[in-house]
């Protein structure tokens, strides 16, 4: 009897001791899964003022074209992106499971769930965006185009990575800057010129189309017009017939096969000493468009080839 007495007690503890140990590694899993939840942040110095990012986003929404490049070049899963991101045929490698997506278009971007959303200071609905995850926004050519990269790079916790890839595109520029000018000469005038949407466009040295690497990395010389008229602006509109006021001894011509570019079948265009000389480079203005390490990359590389046949 005593023999049962005892058999039935050791199971019963045992039994008690099983329960609680499967409470305690409920407690536990339950407190891990939470401290896992909790995701960890920093603070990044905004242009609006200090905000409470993640330090190591998963899911950033993109509403702004010219940083769309950099939150690509810094690794970071992004699974909602602007019209003019997603058109750009540089950019499609790295949006293979994004959604297009607008500031207007609010239920979508909430079905994304962000950690984090990019925009600009002027995007609809920025109350709105910032209820859904922390929003910052960024002005185009508030900081030059290196810096905007870098600040992207702080935001998203890869600082280290941006910087490295900075003082190497510097250098590989700045090289094939000084071998261009040899073969060419120093002298020798280039300009960057855009037909968008039936207007002429002539570029400064800080829009986009390769121009920073042109005149500010390479030191390339844009003719006297340019600088008098789209220095400052960083553009300047311009009607047919003037074209050839601006055009360097060299062309870069960006144009977009989707619209109409029957100006390049007049007689103006066609006497352009440029393009009389065979030195015109046509380039994709989807692919063109922007200054970020996607495509600083592609256009470093097109300039090289193009110049140099390197």
């Amino acid at each position: 009897m005593r023999k049962i007495v005892l058999f039935i007690a050791i199971i019963t503890l045992t039994f008690i001791t099983a329960c609680n140990s499967a409470q305690e590694n409920k407690e536990k899993d339950k407190k891990a899964n939470e401290a896992g939840d909790a995701q960890e942040t920093i603070v990044y110095e905004s242009e609006t003022g200090p905000i409470e990012v993640p330090a190591n986003p998963e899911r950033v929404v993109v509403l702004s074209s010219f940083i769309a490049g950099s939150v690509m070049a810094s690794d970071v899963n992004i699974v909602g992106i602007d019209s003019w991101s997603n058109d750009n045929p540089r950019y499609e490698p790295y949006l293979q499971d994004a959604k297009e997506v607008s500031e207007e278009s609010l239920e979508q971007i909430l079905e994304l769930n962000p950690d984090l959303i990019i925009a600009t200071p002027d995007s609809k609905n920025l109350d709105k965006l910032k209820e859904i995850a922390p929003t910052v926004t960024y002005t185009y050519g508030k900081v030059d185009y290196l810096t905007q990269y870098l600040e992207v790079g702080k935001l998203l916790n890869k600082e280290k990575q941006a910087k490295a890839w900075i003082a190497d595109f510097k250098k590989r520029a700045q090289e094939a800057g000084e071998k261009i000018k040899a073969k060419i000469g120093e002298n020798t005038t280039i300009s960057v010129i855009e037909l968008f949407d039936k207007q002429l466009y002539v570029y400064g040295d800080n829009w986009g189309r390769g121009t920073e690497i042109l005149y500010q990395e390479m030191g390339l010389k844009m003719p006297e017009k340019v600088k008098e008229d789209a220095l400052k602006d960083g553009y300047f509109a311009l009607s047919p017939e003037v074209v050839p006021e601006y055009a360097g001894d060299y062309m870069v011509f960006s144009k977009n096969s989707e619209q109409d570019n029957s100006f390049q079948e007049t007689e103006t265009y066609k006497n352009i000493p440029a393009v009389k000389n065979g030195r015109v480079f046509e380039v994709d203005g989807k692919a063109f468009y922007f200054n970020d390490p996607i495509t600083l990359d592609f256009q470093l590389e097109f300039f090289t080839e193009k110049f140099l046949g390197e």
